[in-house]
């Protein structure tokens, strides 16, 4: 198992910013590529935005503009800074690294919780 530990979620409201950290351990970090992922209540988990490791970035449609991922191959890091955050951004943030050339996800993180209110 691969520690991966979110953290910087918490209560803030709308329009409001946070930022989450992801720290990673025992693993070529460089060499995977990142992803952050948000579990509405009561909804599937969903993909919100990743980052190659040649720091290509997509982001979901939802988050377009307002969340920035971000990465720090020294520190085995990734971010994800939250800005103009709505009430359906609500939910648990889950850290994940998948190596470069595979189609999934292996590594997971235990999850934060954001919640936001009006």
């Amino acid at each position: 198992q691969v520690p991966i530990v979110e953290t910087g979620g918490g209560l803030v409201h709308s329009g409001g910013s946070l930022e989450l950290s992801c720290t990673v351990s025992g693993l070529d970090f460089s060499r995977y590529v990142m992803g952050w992922f948000h579990q509405a209540p009561g909804k599937q988990r969903e993909v919100v935005a990743s980052i190659s490791t040649a720091n290509n970035i997509i982001y979901a449609d939802s988050v377009k503009g307002r969340f920035t991922i971000s990465r720090d191959n020294t520190k085995k890091q990734v971010f994800l800074h939250m800005t103009n955050l709505k009430l359906e951004d609500t939910g648990v943030y889950y850290c994940a690294a998948k190596p470069l050339r595979s189609g999934s996800y292996q590594f997971w993180g235990q999850g934060t919780q954001i919640s936001v209110s009006a």
